[in-house]
């Protein structure tokens, strides 16, 4: 029997990166797997990779009509969400400068109201004893140039997390926040930098791993299991840094 045999597991922004990572991670625990995100082409990519026990919804974490949708659909189907892994986020990174208000607004809508209203909506479904993870990062402990609005949507995870773990604690419902460090995921591609710029700005960040080195998706997942499953029963409220030694060395 596998550590999340018999759970029902809803994952948002899980057709690329850490979160299909977790997926299939997930999947091979023994949980039903429902998994969210917004293009059409990689949520098709996705449900090849994880195959027909694994649903797969189109859902935008920013908009609150699609939460409530996503919700509907996973009540109709399940009648409950025992893990809630609150992991779609976008990053896009400029100087202060630079930043426009529609970039800043972009982010917290997705990064911070998605995230809070897809736990806020999804906990008449959450039974007590259950487990929500929430995405952080590490740039919420540690100040990086042109990461200024991300560094901050990503703080206010760590901080919802806390308050919620506190607030949820009577349910014993267990609420944890996972910040990774680099990892090598689709996201770095989305920054609207040019190959070049990209690829300088990876080399730049792994040298501040304490490892030297990316992180990999599944080594994020491999942690989302251990804290959704009943090995971390007695986990509630931290935050767990898988970053390779990045905030710490």
């Amino acid at each position: 029997m596998g550590k999340l045999n018999g759970k029902i597991a809803l994952i948002t922004g899980g057709s690329t990166g850490i979160g299909l990572a977790t997926a299939k991670l997930f999947l091979q625990e023994g949980a039903q797997v429902i998994i969210t995100g917004r293009s059409a082409g990689s949520l098709t990519d996705a449900q090849q990779e994880l195959g027909p026990k694994a649903l797969v919804v189109q859902s935008d974490a920013a908009k609150l009509e699609d939460i409530d949708k996503l919700i509907e659909t996973v009540k109709a189907k399940f009648g409950r969400i025992d893990i809630l892994f609150a992991n779609a986020g976008i990053a896009k990174f400029a100087p202060v400068e630079q930043v426009a208000e529609a970039a800043f607004d972009e982010q917290f809508q997705t990064n911070v109201k998605g995230l809070y209203f897809t736990v806020q909506k999804a906990l008449a479904l959450i039974p007590d004893g259950g487990s929500i993870l929430l995405n952080a990062s590490v740039v919420s402990r540690k100040g990086f140039p042109g990461t200024s609005i991300y560094s901050a949507t990503k703080a206010a995870v760590r901080s919802i997390g806390r308050t919620l773990a506190a607030e949820l604690a009577p349910r014993k419902i267990r609420v944890n926040t996972i910040s990774p460090g680099p990892v090598t995921t689709p996201i770095y591609g989305k920054l609207g930098m040019d190959p070049a710029a990209t690829k300088q700005f990876e080399e730049n960040m792994a040298q501040n791993v304490g490892l030297k080195r990316f992180g990999q998706a599944d080594e994020i997942a491999k942690v989302a299991v251990f804290l959704a499953s009943d090995d971390a029963s007695y986990v509630v409220g931290t935050e767990l840094f898988v970053d390779g030694g990045f905030a710490e060395l």
